[in-house]
Formats: structure tokens, C-alpha cells, sequence
């Protein structure tokens, strides 16, 4: 996984904040969810991730729980907290 800083609207940034503690999950996890929809909308598709969802796992959350899945059988859990907003870039 690679670090990478986005710029965004306040408003859409308190936005995503406000859904990420609703969900309980980290805004960084939120945003990479949502650009790897957009792309498979778009008919891009990384190809490391195209195993995801195929045959029967006995999961009924596999789409939903996709991302903490890979990070657990990869023996690399990333912190619940995770976020990728620049220090300089937080509010005072």
C-alpha cells in the first residue's frame, strides 16, 4: 500500500469524517473504498485485487469486510485509527 495526500473541500472533509465514526472506520479506509468503486465503474480493475468476491468463501460479508480480510491474511493489520491527512494539514 502506498501513501498519498489528497486535497478536499472542508465541508466534504467534515462529511467524510462524520461517516467514518458512524461507521467506525477509518476515513482513509472510507476513501480508498470509494476511488476503488469509482475505477471499477470506469471499467479500471487492479488486477492484484480481481480474486476478490470470486467462488464461495461461506462469508456473506466478503464485499463489505474485503479490506480487513486481505490486511488479517497478510499478517499486516493496520491501525483502526488509520489516516493519511499531512500533519500540515490538520485543522488548529
Amino acid at each position: 500500500m502506498k501513501r498519498t495526500t489528497i486535497f478536499i473541500d472542508e465541508p466534504v472533509e467534515r462529511d467524510l469524517k462524520a461517516l467514518a465514526a458512524a461507521d467506525g472506520r477509518p476515513a482513509a479506509a472510507l476513501v480508498r473504498e470509494a476511488i476503488a468503486e469509482y475505477l471499477a465503474r470506469r471499467g479500471r480493475r487492479h488486477a492484484e485485487l480481481g480474486f476478490l468476491a470470486a467462488g464461495r468463501s461461506g462469508r456473506s460479508d466478503t464485499a463489505e469486510k474485503h479490506e480487513e480480510l486481505l490486511w488479517r491474511e497478510s499478517g499486516a493489520v493496520p491501525s483502526e485509527h488509520e489516516d493519511s491527512t499531512d500533519a500540515s494539514e490538520q485543522p488548529d
